[in-house]
């Protein structure tokens, strides 16, 4: 079980081949870690308000005799909820919501632009390199940033920025990096969460930037202005946060009670809700074209054999296979594949296990991922730009490189001295990463 969300358990149900490559020296099995890991104290989540949503509206006067009777109490059809719905104005979720205010910068505060990075790093991202074009893997770390004070749950590159790296951490506090810069790495810190902040993503429109966290909200923040856009509010502690790919305007939401939820960040509401009474959801993956979607659940208070990995259907609401890993160890981890038709899960039982992209989604029985150790730290993997290379975090500290055709361990780096938590490919170089850990850390190798 992911060690964060153990501290967060819900208080209520939801609604319906071995390696090869290395030297034996190297290949040394990975340690459990201390007996003594470091244990967060629950946070007291303030009761947060409803989720926004369309309320009753009184009709007009020169409304139809069967509309009004629908508004009485008696039993409502779903055509003529439909009905009713259209009739309706649309409520602008803003009312319910906070109004925008600049988010809380610490000082010093630097430059987001390119302007003062260093030479080399500026040719890369200005005369692109194509995707398939590098062998090369990460060899050196290049960049230290520090600034976390606790475990940082995730670091993500920005697509359109790509000298910008965002990191979240169990400080309550976002940090935006800008990594190369001469002067300050430091481009802001945002102080907005009242409490850890479990994931963040860069928005594919631009500048802009998603956060999510145990105070049950989730705030989408221009960067270059320093202000809150918006702010979403859950009932459950946000666990994972991921933009649909086909439309930047739509991002999905699961969290510590099972809830998955689809948002519309232009009007601020619930477009989509996907419930199975799951148990706190671990992770989520869009597929290429946005039409469906994988969730891993920690599944202890429910059938095994179901449930850890789901594969959705976007528009109908609906589970495609539920029944995909029926091994008994949860999944913090779950990633699509970027050109073939296959996606992999990070498991708890010390591997990453592959599976068939398409229907009946089948494991791979003959091929998994080993080397590195998860022991129940949220450890996450990545894909390299050109889908050949798998890169996973480990609990050891250390960052391993497998060949995505023959799960042989191409190579692992010394990141940490304690769990490596995540692993991130720049959206530009290929041959950069950055990656983050348990103690706080955040390295960039290159």
């Amino acid at each position: 079980m992911d060690l964060l969300s153990a501290a967060y358990t819900s208080d209520e149900d939801a609604d319906e081949p071995t390696t090869a490559g290395l030297a034996a020296d190297e290949l040394t099995p990975v340690a459990p870690p201390p007996s003594k890991r470091p244990r967060w104290e629950p946070y007291p989540y303030p009761a947060p308000p409803p989720l926004p949503q369309a309320t009753p509206l009184s009709l007009p006067s020169n409304e139809s005799p069967q509309l009004a009777s629908l508004a009485s109490g008696r039993y409502v059809s779903k055509r003529e909820r439909a009905l009713l719905a259209a009739s309706r104005a649309p409520v602008d979720s803003a009312s319910q919501l906070p109004p925008p205010a600049a988010a809380e910068l610490d000082s010093p505060v630097g430059p987001i632009s390119d302007s003062n990075l260093r030479a080399d790093i500026l040719h890369s991202l200005r005369f692109q390199p194509k995707h398939g074009s590098s062998k090369i893997l990460p060899l050196k770390r290049s960049v230290s940033l520090k600034g976390h004070t606790k475990a940082v749950n995730r670091v993500d590159w920005s697509s359109s920025h790509a000298h910008l790296l965002a990191s979240a951490g169990m400080d309550h506090k976002v940090h935006i990096w800008n990594v190369w810069d001469k002067g300050n790495t430091t481009a802001c810190v945002l102080k907005y969460h009242t409490a850890a902040v479990k994931d963040v993503r860069w928005s594919p429109h631009g500048a802009s930037l998603l956060s999510g966290g145990y105070d049950c909200s989730l705030r989408l923040v221009d960067v270059a202005e320093g202000k809150v856009v918006n702010v979403f509010k859950e009932d459950q502690a946000v666990e994972v946060i991921k933009f649909n790919p086909s439309n930047p305007n739509l991002f999905l939401s699961g969290g510590s009670k099972g809830s998955l939820r689809l948002w519309d960040i232009r009007s601020g509401l619930v477009t989509k809700e996907f419930n199975r009474n799951l148990g706190t959801i671990l992770d989520i993956e869009f597929s290429a074209d946005g039409k469906q979607f994988i969730s891993s659940t920690d599944t202890t208070r429910s059938n095994i054999s179901e449930n850890t990995i789901i594969i959705w259907d976007v528009l109908r609401q609906l589970p495609l296979s539920n029944q995909v890993y029926t091994e008994a160890f949860t999944c913090p981890c779950v990633r699509y594949h970027p050109y073939e038709t296959s996606f992999v899960a990070q498991s708890n039982g010390n591997y990453i296990a592959i599976f068939s992209a398409r229907p009946p989604f089948k494991l791979n029985k003959y091929m998994r991922f080993e080397g590195h150790g998860v022991w129940g730290f949220p450890i996450k993997c990545n894909f390299s730009l050109n889908g050949r290379e798998l890169a996973s975090g480990s609990s050891d500290g250390c960052v391993y490189f497998y060949d995505y055709k023959s799960a042989r361990v191409l190579k692992k780096i010394e990141a940490f001295k304690e769990a490596c938590t995540d692993v991130a490919y720049n959206p530009v170089m290929p041959n950069v990463i950055a990656t983050c850990s348990w103690a706080g850390e955040i390295s960039v190798f290159e």
